[in-house]
C-alpha cells in the first residue's frame, strides 16, 4: 500500500463544456496512466457510456488514478450539467480538494456557482484552472476578478479565497501559473510550432496544495462510505468509495449498515478489491484509509450505505443531495400499437428497473403508491429524465410517460402558502436576439437580475420559476437561430408566483386506426404543422399535428384514402408534396407535450398521444380536471 501522505484525492468540477473531461484525458496521457492501451489514441476516454459519447457530455461521475513523482492522485471527473448535480454532491465526501475548471472566455456560469457552493460548504479549498486561455477571446484577468467576487459572495473563508490560479489549454496539453509563459505558448502555436509546456505544473500544485487524506490505518477498524455502485458481469454489484479508517483485505468479514438507521443489512466477506488506474481496473490484495477502491461481496449494498468490519455498529454520515424539482409518471404502454417492438412490457419489469436506477442514482426518487401500475419518478430536470427514458428504450422497454410537472410544497410556517422551485438561468445571445428573449422570459414570470456585454454577445441572468423553463428550450433555439447558449441551476424554493399564459396551440388528434395517407395529410396540412408522415401507423387519440390557431383540439382522419372510380378525370392528378416532418427527439417531445397528453416511447418510435384515448371520456374528464395547486391545498 502507498503511505497515506503520498495519496491525494481530488475532484474535477466545472460548468458544462468548460473542459473537465479533456483536462483529465490530458493528465492521464501525460502521466503515462494510459500507456500501452488503445485509449491512448482516443479523446474523452472517461466518457465511456454510449449516451455520453453521442451527446458529448458527462452524465456519470468517473473515478481514475495516476502515479506522479511517487504520489498516487485519485481523480473524480464529474458532470457539468445542472440536471446531474447529484453526481457532484455525493463525490465531495471522497475528496480533500477540488480543481475548479473555468472557461477563460465565458467565466463563471450557473453551474460553476452551484458546484463551488457545495465545495466551499464542505470546507474544501479549490485549485482554480482557467482553461482555453489560448483562444483569442480569452479574458483571464476579468474572469479572475469575477471568480474572486463569486468566492466572496458565497462566503468563502480567507484561506479559500487565496486560491491557487493556473492557466491552461487542456486541448493543447499545457498549463502554467505565469501569464507571461502562457503568451509564449500561444505565440508558438500561432506560428505553427508545438508548445513545449506540459501539465506538470498542475500536478505539482495538486501535490503541494491538496492535503493528504485524514484517518488511521493501523489499529483502527475498517469503514467505508459507498458513493457509487458499479455493475460487473462476473462479480455482480461492486461498491465504490473512499476508505475512511482501517485496512481491508480480500477474505475479510464485513457488514453493510443502512444509512441513517445503522441497521445491519447484510454480512459477507470481501471477494475482490479493485483500484482504477487510467481506464483499467487493478486487482489488489489489501487497501487502507485514504484509498478509493471498489469492493465486491455484498450484493445488497446501496449508495450511502456503510461497509465496515464486524466490530463497527454506527453508520458513517453522508451528504444529503438537494431535493428533486420536477416529476414524470412512468406506466405501461397501452396504445393499440403496444408490444410490437419491445421486450420489456409489463409494469413489474418497469418497476424493477426504476428501483434499480434509484439505488444507483441518489438524485432520482421513485414513488410507488402501491395502488396503481404507474410510478412517479422525481428528478432535477428534463435532461436527466430524458437520459433515463432513452437508456430504458435502448434496453427494450415500451413506456407511456406523462409530461413533466413541477413539485410544489407547502410553507411549513404557513400551510396556505405554496412554494415552488426557482432556477437561476444564464443566457448568452446575440444583441439582436436579447429583446425577444427578455420578452418571453418575462411572460414566464422571469426576473432579469443582470445584463452585461460579453465580447460580441449579451449575457443575461434571470431568476425564474422552474415551470417557466419547461418547454422553453425549443422556443429559445428558434428565437436565437441556434446561436444562443442557455444554462440553469436550481436556486431555491420560493412563493408561488401565479399562472402564466399558455404558449402552445391546440392539437390535431387522430380519430381512426390505420396508416396515414398522403391524400388525407394533404387536406390536413393547411390547418397546421404535421407530426406524422405518409405510411406512418396512427390510432385514435394519437396527436398527429399542431393547429396554427388557438382554440380547442381538432379531431382529424389522416387515414382517409382517395376513392377510386371508373370515371376518367378531366385533369391529371397533381403530385402531392408534403412538408418534410422532422422526427421527435426525447428532449423536444418532453418540452413540447401538453398536460393532458402522454409520450409513447418504444425502442424505435416516439409518439405523442392523449392520456385518455377515447374522445368522449376525454371531453368529460377535462371539465373535472384539478390543478396541482388546488390538489395541494385540499
Amino acid at each position: 500500500m502507498i503511505p497515506m501522505d503520498r495519496i491525494r484525492n481530488i475532484g474535477i468540477i466545472a460548468h458544462v463544456d468548460h473542459g473537465k473531461t479533456t483536462l483529465v484525458d490530458c493528465l492521464l496521457k501525460q502521466s503515462g496512466a494510459l500507456s500501452g492501451s488503445a485509449a491512448m489514441q482516443e479523446t474523452r476516454v472517461m466518457d465511456s457510456n454510449a449516451l455520453e459519447k453521442e451527446r458529448g457530455i458527462t452524465i456519470l461521475s468517473k473515478v481514475t488514478s495516476l502515479v506522479y513523482n511517487g504520489h498516487r492522485i485519485n481523480i473524480i471527473d464529474t458532470p457539468g450539467h445542472a440536471d446531474f448535480g447529484g453526481e457532484v454532491e455525493r463525490i465531495l465526501s471522497m475528496v480533500d480538494s477540488v480543481v475548479l475548471v473555468v472557461d477563460a472566455t465565458e467565466g463563471p456560469m450557473a453551474q460553476t456557482k452551484f458546484v463551488l457552493t457545495k465545495a466551499l460548504a464542505r470546507g474544501l479549498t479549490p485549485l482554480v484552472v482557467l482553461n482555453k486561455v489560448d483562444r483569442p477571446t480569452s479574458r483571464p484577468d476579468e474572469v479572475d476578478s469575477e471568480l474572486l467576487e463569486l468566492f466572496m459572495a458565497l462566503g468563502a473563508s480567507d484561506e479559500q479565497t487565496a486560491y491557487e490560479l493556473m492557466y491552461a489549454s487542456a486541448k493543447e496539453g499545457w498549463c502554467s501559473s505565469d501569464l507571461g509563459q502562457v503568451s509564449t505558448y500561444v505565440d508558438a502555436a500561432s506560428k505553427g510550432q508545438k508548445a513545449s509546456g506540459t501539465m506538470s505544473p498542475l500536478l505539482d500544485a495538486i501535490i503541494a496544495r491538496v492535503p493528504p487524506p485524514k484517518g488511521e490505518r493501523s489499529g483502527a477498524p475498517f469503514s467505508m462510505l459507498v458513493t457509487q455502485l458499479e455493475a460487473n458481469s462476473y462479480l455482480g454489484k461492486c461498491a465504490l468509495g473512499r476508505i475512511t479508517s482501517g485496512t481491508v483485505r480480500v477474505g475479510d468479514r464485513i457488514r453493510v449498515l443502512e444509512p441513517g438507521t445503522s441497521n445491519v443489512k447484510e454480512e459477507g466477506k470481501v471477494t475482490k478489491l479493485f483500484l482504477r488506474s487510467g481506464v483499467q481496473q487493478i486487482e489488489m490484495a489489501q487497501a487502507g484509509a485514504g484509498d478509493v477502491v471498489a469492493i465486491s461481496g455484498v450484493p445488497t449494498v446501496s449508495v450511502n450505505s456503510t461497509i465496515a468490519g464486524l466490530d463497527i455498529s454506527q453508520a458513517l454520515e453522508f451528504i444529503p443531495v438537494d431535493p428533486p424539482t420536477i416529476s414524470v409518471t412512468f406506466s405501461v404502454n397501452d396504445s393499440p400499437l403496444a408490444g410490437r417492438e419491445g421486450s420489456q412490457l409489463t409494469s413489474g419489469m418497469i418497476r424493477d428497473r426504476l428501483r434499480r436506477e434509484a439505488e444507483i442514482n441518489v438524485a432520482l426518487q421513485v414513488v410507488d403508491d402501491g395502488k396503481s401500475e404507474a410510478l412517479e419518478v422525481r428528478g432535477r430536470g428534463e435532461l436527466q429524465l430524458s437520459v433515463l427514458i432513452e437508456t430504458m428504450r435502448r434496453e427494450g422497454f415500451e413506456l407511456s410517460v406523462t409530461p413533466p410537472r413541477v413539485l410544489f410544497k407547502k410553507n411549513p410556517e404557513n400551510a396556505r402558502q405554496i412554494l415552488e422551485p426557482f432556477e437561476e438561468i444564464t443566457i448568452d445571445v446575440d444583441h439582436e436576439s436579447s429583446g425577444v428573449v427578455i420578452e418571453k422570459l418575462t411572460k414566464r414570470k422571469g426576473e432579469l437580475k443582470n445584463f452585461s456585454d460579453l465580447a460580441d454577445k449579451a449575457r443575461m441572468v434571470f431568476h425564474i420559476p422552474t415551470r417557466g423553463l419547461l418547454g422553453y428550450a425549443s422556443e429559445f433555439k428558434n428565437d436565437t437561430h441556434g446561436t444562443g447558449v442557455m444554462n440553469h441551476a436550481f436556486l431555491r424554493y420560493d412563493e408561488y408566483v401565479g399562472a402564466f399564459e399558455k404558449s402552445r396551440k391546440a392539437s390535431m388528434v387522430c380519430m381512426s386506426l390505420g396508416t396515414a395517407t398522403s391524400y388525407a395529410l394533404n387536406t390536413i396540412e393547411p390547418r397546421g404543422r404535421l407530426f406524422v408522415r405518409n405510411s406512418d401507423e396512427v390510432y385514435p387519440g394519437m396527436v398527429v399535428g399542431e393547429l396554427s390557431k388557438d382554440g380547442n383540439d381538432l379531431d382529424v382522419n389522416p387515414t382517409k384514402a382517395k376513392q377510386l372510380t371508373n370515371i376518367r378525370a378531366a385533369g391529371k392528378d397533381e403530385t402531392i408534396r408534403l412538408t418534410p416532418v422532422k422526427p421527435w427527439t426525447l428532449e423536444e417531445v418532453i418540452a413540447y407535450v401538453n398536460p393532458d397528453e402522454a409520450i409513447e416511447v418504444t425502442p424505435t418510435q416516439i409518439r405523442l398521444r392523449k392520456q385518455i384515448l377515447d374522445s368522449t371520456k376525454r371531453k368529460q374528464l377535462s371539465r373535472r380536471r384539478v390543478s396541482d395547486i388546488d390538489e395541494l391545498l385540499e
